[in-house]
């Protein structure tokens, strides 16, 4: 007998006895696969193969052996890799991530690892039996007989039901856990499962056992990978194919763990997935970069349900790697920033820096540049920086002004990045170093990285070597990540409107805490959040039905108008044209119009009311908006609270006077009528205009297409016939009256000269006029009359310009005003209450003094006493209680409220006095019967007296009465009010006027005494004395 007959025998005898020790411990119908495992000289490989050949005994068949692995041994370590047809396991790829598919693999020489069938498949699962007292010796120690017993009954009655399985390999039980009882198993097949009879058998092991269970396997899903991994950074077009061996009768679900986290893989920017048929989906990237460099895992799900709770759930999974030859974003540096030569002589060393993010891609690294030297890298906590030194000669005018540095990839793709090095030379202008800032160029910003947080922090040296304010874009952690995955929420990378639950959740967690946001670029940084989703899921999902995302994006949003982050929307965004308060508004308005809002959605600062039907009634922070249209629908409301305070005023006369409301519909646009009525931050000043304005997107500006204001009897009102923002503009003036200025001058100059004239005469005419004491009370109320208007009209032209003068010299003029006013008309009071008196008591005579007493008492007491108290009473003549700084006259409140009553009361009652007192002196004159001739001159001087109360009354009174209407009429209310202010203006600058022409230049006693003064004074003609001597001899 040869010796290869000796060997052939002594193997086949061996793999004989083996195999049929194992059957005495199988089922009937087992179909175990049993493995005999040679280790040979590679010399000896033809030589074995040939000698050994199947056979069967029994029901048992052997196959020839067959060759699955082949190792090289190294130094140290062997390569190994797998046969055509075979594969790693799934155990040793797991955790030897590079040991996967058919790859080589590097291993120790002591490491045992063996390729499988390609066709092989991996089963993991769990038993969850609820009757766990049966088993509970199974939860004893692992060296106790009771373990043992109940471990060897589980796993007969488990390998019973799973050897019957076709290529069945082993079976394990890998440990027992509590929660009722679970059980822990792997288990391999060397064949093709048929998913079905898995199931079948499954179900048959889960009811004897009264258990559900859960299984997933590896084996029945592959995936096919792009060719000459890794991909090229960038590369497009990159296919991703799941193969299940059967129809499984579900749709697959694909995802992605990555550098990141992982995430469900759907029809994005990105990606888009595919059903190719029953048994193949394909995953196709339209670009490759590092967020898609991860493990992929095809998943398969079956479930089945039996009896009263019990399950069976059977996931399939195929996962494999993609390799992304990566390529870094580049930050550049020198050490120092700006180099500075202090002489021509001096030689600097300044380093040139180039800053990645932490990679596991092994870049080759490469600088250009001439001059360069002592190359290095070093790692930071989340960075890698490579250097290179160069020298620089300040003498040397051919300094090289720039190097870059070069990255290549395992695919030779290179990425390079310019390190500029802005030396200051001698006689250059700079800005001396300050604090953290070093020595800059006049011209250039300093840059400088932020510390625990994203971004930079910048600051200009100006041309005139002075340092600019400092430019944070220093974003929160937290805040960048937020707006990063927004950024990505649409490529693929997970399901939109579940990456919108996740971005708004973590939104609104970061802007809870206003101090941690409290920068323009954080409050920038959360509004180009809202910006960026608001703009993907408007475009792809139309419509977020998501409570809790519209809850957290409703919350998030109100955080950002927190009142103490009223400084960090000031800053105007050197990134867009749009300021970020109007970002803010068209985001938070479009998620507003596909999201499904409840009533009780409403947060701190922003209230949101909704309505359905032809007459829709919303109400925000008291602001109520009525809309009315002919379609159906539901109408969204939304008040923000300060945002007023950030939108751009577009305008150079208003002010925004009300909170910003939107209103947006589903429903058609046309016929809408809508109505708003605003709670007014600030009350209305009368003769101020208000204008209802919307935003205009398109300008960026306030407009008042379509709107239109309520007028004077409705001011907090708006009628419009489009939905957008909206809110109430004021005027920071009041309405000009045209020409009102220059009538007033003229008019308060001409009384001005005319009471100076008036006075004159008076002066002139005195002696030849006061003959009784009716007329001496006459003309010493007609004195006193011109004197007090004279004074106030002094007044009014020295008060015309309140804001020009001060707050005291105002006061002292509405003092003034207010006396002499007031002393005007208690004179003219005096005068009609001696008529009065006199036509009652027929003539009764009074004396002189008596009556002047009466007079100065009436005409100066009276109105004193009145303004003090009206004074003491107001605060001390406190301004907007006692008089307005804004006319430098007494305030006007309301109805009945306010010191302008105080003037306005006596005068009405003055007025009315007069008028009675005019009508009692008419009648009795008319009916009296004068018989004596000594009453005749009383009578004429009654009747001069009258006649001045008749023409005086309405050149005083009639003015005040235009004057209080003035108070009570808006100028906003149109044409009928600029009448009355004219009128009044017209009456009352001019009464200086009128009094010179009717009480004065009217009366003919005073007009005749004026004359004949003149006419003494001029000299004499020969006829007016031969006139003069002829009288007098005929007298003679």
């Amino acid at each position: 007998m040869g010796p290869s007959t000796i060997l052939y025998t002594r193997m086949w005898t061996f793999l004989f006895l083996y195999i049929l020790g194992i059957n005495f411990c199988q089922a009937d119908n087992s179909t175990q696969m049993l493995y005999a495992k040679l280790i040979i000289d590679k010399s000896a490989i033809a030589n074995i193969t040939s000698i050994l050949k199947n056979f069967t005994y029994n029901n048992t068949f052997v196959e020839a052996p067959v060759m699955t692995t082949v190792c090289t041994n190294g130094t140290g370590s062997k390569e190994c890799e797998c046969k055509p047809d075979h594969r790693w396991n799934d155990t040793f790829c797991q955790s030897n991530r590079k040991c996967c598919g058919n790859e080589k693999c590097t291993l120790d020489k002591s490491a045992d690892a063996k390729c499988v069938l390609s066709t092989t498949v991996t089963i993991t699962g769990s038993l969850k039996i609820a009757q766990a007292n049966k088993y509970e010796k199974c939860l004893k120690g692992t060296e106790t007989t009771d373990y043992i017993n109940c471990r060897d009954d589980l796993m007969k009655q488990m390998k019973t039901a799973y050897s019957t399985l076709r290529g069945f390999d082993f079976l394990n039980i890998t440990g027992f856990r509590l929660g009722s009882l679970f059980i822990d198993f792997t288990m391999s097949v060397a064949s093709t499962v048929n998913s079905q009879t898995l199931i079948n058998i499954s179900e048959a092991i889960s009811r004897n056992l009264s258990a559900s269970l859960d299984m997933e396997t590896a084996g029945v899903v592959r995936l096919i990978m792009p060719d000459k991994m890794p991909v090229p950074y960038g590369d497009t077009n990159k296919n991703i194919t799941c193969i299940a061996t059967e129809d499984l009768g579900t749709t697959p679900q694909w995802s992605i763990t990555n550098i990141n986290g992982q995430y469900d893989i759907t029809n994005g920017t990105v990606s888009t997935v595919t059903t190719l048929s029953k048994t193949e989906s394909q995953i196709q990237l339209n670009k490759v970069t590092e967020l898609w460099k991860g493990t992929y895992l095809c998943l398969y799900q079956q479930t089945k349900k039996f009896g009263n709770d019990s399950t069976i759930n059977i996931l399939h999974k195929g996962s494999d790697v993609l390799d992304v030859a990566l390529l870094p974003d580049i930050a550049v540096f020198t050490v120092p920033s700006f180099p500075r030569c202090k002489t021509k002589t001096d030689v600097l060393q300044v380093a040139a820096q180039c800053e990645i993010n932490n990679s596991t891609e092994p870049y080759i690294v490469s600088w250009n540049g001439d001059g360069l030297k002592d190359y290095s890298a070093t790692s930071a906590d989340k960075t890698q920086i490579y250097s290179a030194q160069k020298i620089i000669n300040c003498g040397d005018n051919n300094n090289q002004t720039t190097a870059s540095c070069i990255f290549k990839n395992r695919k030779e793709q290179n990425k390079s990045a310019t390190v500029p090095f802005n030396i200051i030379a001698e006689g250059d202008l700079y800005c001396r170093a300050q604090g953290v800032w070093g020595d800059t160029k006049a011209g250039f910003t300093s840059v400088l990285k932020c510390t625990n947080s994203a971004g930079q922090r910048t600051r200009k040296c100006n041309l005139n070597e002075q340092w600019e304010d400092e430019v944070s874009g220093c974003v929160n952690s937290d805040l960048y990540n937020v707006l990063q995955n927004a950024k990505i929420s649409d490529t693929g990378l997970g399901a939109l409107d579940k990456n919108a639950e996740t971005i708004f959740s973590n939104l609104n967690n970061v802007t809870q805490n206003s101090v941690r946001i409290n920068t323009f670029a954080n409050v920038k940084a959360s509004v180009d959040v809202l910006s960026t989703m608001s703009v993907k899921l408007k475009d792809k999902l139309k419509v977020v039905d998501n409570v809790t995302t519209t809850k957290n994006f409703l919350a998030s949003s109100s955080n950002l108008l927190d009142g103490s982050l009223e400084n960090s929307w000031s800053k105007p965004d050197p990134e867009s044209n749009k300021s970020l308060a109007e970002k803010y508004l068209q985001s938070v308005e479009d998620l507003i119009a596909i999201s499904s809002i409840s009533n009780d959605s409403d947060q701190k600062n922003i209230h949101i009311d909704t309505c359905s039907g032809k007459t829709c009634i919303n109400t925000v922070f008291n602001a109520k908006v009525t809309v009315r249209s002919s379609g159906n629908g539901t109408v969204k409301t939304a008040g923000f609270k300060y945002l007023q305070d950030y939108l751009p005023n577009t305008t150079q006369t208003f002010n925004i006077n009300s909170i910003v409301v939107s209103s947006t519909t589903q429903r058609g646009k046309e016929n809408l009528e809508i109505t708003l009525k605003f709670p007014l931050l600030i009350e209305r000043p009368r003769h101020v205009e208000l204008q209802c304005v919307s935003w205009n997107y398109n300008q960026s500006n306030w407009t008042d297409e379509g709107c239109v204001w309520g007028g004077a009897s409705k001011p907090d009102e708006c009628t419009c016939n489009h939905l957008t923002s909206f809110a109430i503009l004021m005027s920071r003036y009041p309405i000009d009256i045209p020409y009102m200025t220059e009538i007033t001058y003229a008019g308060l100059s001409a009384s001005v000269v005319s009471l100076v004239i008036s006075l004159l005469i008076e002066l002139i005419v005195w002696s030849k006029v006061v003959k009784t004491n009716t007329l001496h009370l006459r003309h010493t109320a007609h004195v006193n009359i011109s004197l007090c208007l004279l004074v106030a009209d002094c007044c009014f032209l020295a008060s015309s310009q309140p804001k020009s003068i001060s707050e005291i010299w105002c006061r002292i003029a509405a003092l003034l005003k207010h006396f002499c006013y007031l002393a005007m008309f208690f004179w003219m009071l005096s005068l009609s209450t001696m008529l009065l008196h006199q036509a009652v008591f027929l003539f009764h005579k009074v004396g002189k003094k008596t009556y002047l007493r009466f007079s100065l008492i009436l005409g100066y007491v009276c109105p004193f006493l009145i303004v003090f108290i009206t004074f003491l009473t107001n605060n001390g003549g406190a301004q907007d209680a006692y008089f307005s700084l804004e006319t430098c006259w007494l305030v006007y409140s309301g109805l009945l409220k306010g010191t302008i009553y105080t003037f306005i009361l006596p005068v009405g009652i003055i007025v009315f006095i007069n008028l009675f007192a005019m009508i009692v002196v008419i009648m009795k004159l008319l009916d009296h019967k004068i018989t004596e001739k000594s009453h005749e001159k009383e009578i004429q001087a009654a009747k001069t007296v009258l006649r001045s109360v008749i023409l005086l009354t309405p050149i005083f009174g009639l003015p005040w009465i235009f004057g209080f209407a003035t108070f009570i009429m808006d100028l906003t209310a149109g044409a009928v009010t600029l009448a009355v202010n004219y009128a009044f203006v017209v009456l009352n600058a001019f009464q200086g006027l009128f009094i010179l022409l009717t009480t004065c230049l009217g009366d003919r006693m005073t007009r005749e005494a004026l004359l004949n003064s003149f006419r003494k004074k001029a000299p004499p003609t020969i006829s007016e004395s031969s006139t003069k001597l002829e009288t007098t001899t005929k007298k003679s």
